[in-house]
């Protein structure tokens, strides 16, 4: 039987190596890869073609969301598992709009993702039993994924860069375009979600998921 292949995406190095320290004790299952960069995700996937890539959904620069839109867009084969601290319905919600077959909260990591893997391998969704009563209990219709749907995948990722402080210069820097590109992205956002300052930008992409501890 082929190797079940995995690649890890999380920015703490400490519970990439605790996952793949339990995946690599069963046997078929493979790490292929790990990455803490959201932004080198769909590279990393491409090199190293895993069936499954478990997402962190908390990290910087580009969340766990957006990155498995991206993932999934450029690598639909690809399964996503969702891993997070949080439990909260409108977070699993957009993970699973976003392309995710599984959401599994690190807390039960441990005992939950082996079974996350098996049940995706099989084509079935899975969610692990502390988000499972929050999603039964039924979902919001309204999620950020469809708040946002307004913006494009360059303005989103301006609009979590914005909320988590950096100047337009600096944003100009990480996304590799011209700091007056971000000026009218901006100004862009602003309008199409009636906003009018920094502070209503960042306020909307807290509650909206964009920015997640």
């Amino acid at each position: 039987m082929e190797n079940v292949r995995i690649l890890l995406v999380d920015d703490h190095q400490m519970f990439r190596d605790a996952l793949r320290s339990l995946l690599e004790k069963m046997p078929n299952l493979e790490v292929v890869g790990e990455t803490g960069d959201a932004f080198e995700v769909v590279k990393l996937a491409r090199k190293t073609l895993p069936h499954i890539v478990c997402m962190d959904i908390g990290m910087p620069g580009m969340n766990g969301i957006e990155t498995t839109r991206h993932l999934i867009a450029a690598c639909p084969q690809v399964k996503v598992i969702a891993l997070s601290t949080y439990s909260d319905q409108r977070y699993v919600v957009d993970m699973m709009n976003a392309g995710a077959s599984a959401y599994v909260t690190k807390a039960e990591a441990a005992d939950e993702l082996l079974r996350a893997v098996g049940s995706v391998r099989r084509n079935r969704k899975y969610l692990c039993p502390d988000v499972a009563e929050a999603v039964t209990g039924g979902m919001s219709q309204q999620s950020s994924a469809d708040v946002s749907g307004k913006l494009g995948d360059r303005e989103r990722q301006v609009l979590q860069l914005v909320a988590e402080g950096l100047t337009s210069t600096m944003i100009a820097g990480r996304l590799y375009i011209a700091p007056s590109t971000v000026d009218v992205h901006r100004r862009n956002i602003m309008r199409k979600l009636n906003l009018h300052n920094v502070a209503d930008l960042t306020r909307h992409a807290i509650s909206n998921g964009f920015v997640i501890s």
